[in-house]
């Protein structure tokens, strides 16, 4: 009797120790889930900071390419406003020398300074031709309405035989370089005459 009670002793502590054991497991695996969600929630908190990060450097490397392209572009316009106005210096330092091939070529017509005037007039050809190259516009503007950007009147004619407005003669003709004028266009124009000088010569 004795030794069936001690038997069941022993079972019920065996039974009992094998259900601390499993509570034990039981509360084992329930930490390490904790564990491993706790884990989890970490790796993703430091993913979307990771990938917030990335986000702003990349728009950060954006705004910095888009700083350079900007900065790239006014350095060369820069550069070609700069050339524009040196060459424009350079054509307006010219042309009072066109003016002097000009007037030097409209002096001589006597038959003895032929030789001199083919070789006067290729040197003006080639001097015309090479700032035209640079980009200058010759201003003669006979026949066309005035225009005060382009055109500085010298004198003006009465008369009912044009247009108002209408350029006679050209004194000395104008330079554009680029849409910038480099010397006007020096003119007489054309007026119709007011109610008062009819009058006064009548």
């Amino acid at each position: 009797m004795r030794n069936k009670g001690k038997e069941v002793n022993v079972d019920i502590n065996k039974d009992m120790k094998k259900e601390a054991d499993a509570s034990e497991l039981e509360q084992s695996a329930e930490a390490k889930d904790a564990a491993v969600d706790a884990d989890s929630a970490k790796e993703s908190t430091e993913m979307a900071k990771l990938a917030a990060d990335l986000e702003e450097l990349r728009q950060t490397l954006m705004r910095r390419q888009a700083d350079f392209e900007n900065y790239r572009k006014r350095v060369e316009k820069e550069r070609f406003e700069d050339s524009k106005r040196t060459t424009a210096r350079v054509i307006q330092g010219l042309i009072p020398v066109i003016d002097g091939f000009e007037h030097a070529l409209a002096a001589h017509r006597e038959t003895e300074y032929e030789n001199y005037r083919k070789g006067f007039e290729l040197i003006y050809k080639q001097l015309l031709d090479n700032i035209t190259k640079l980009g200058v516009e010759r201003i003669d503007p006979v026949g066309k309405p005035f225009d005060p950007h382009l055109h500085q009147a010298m004198d003006r004619t009465e008369t009912t035989e044009h247009a108002d407005g209408l350029i006679l003669e050209t004194f000395q003709p104008g330079y554009v370089f680029h849409g910038r004028v480099l010397r006007p266009a020096m003119v007489r124009v054309a007026v119709h005459p007011s109610p008062a000088s009819k009058e006064a010569v009548n």
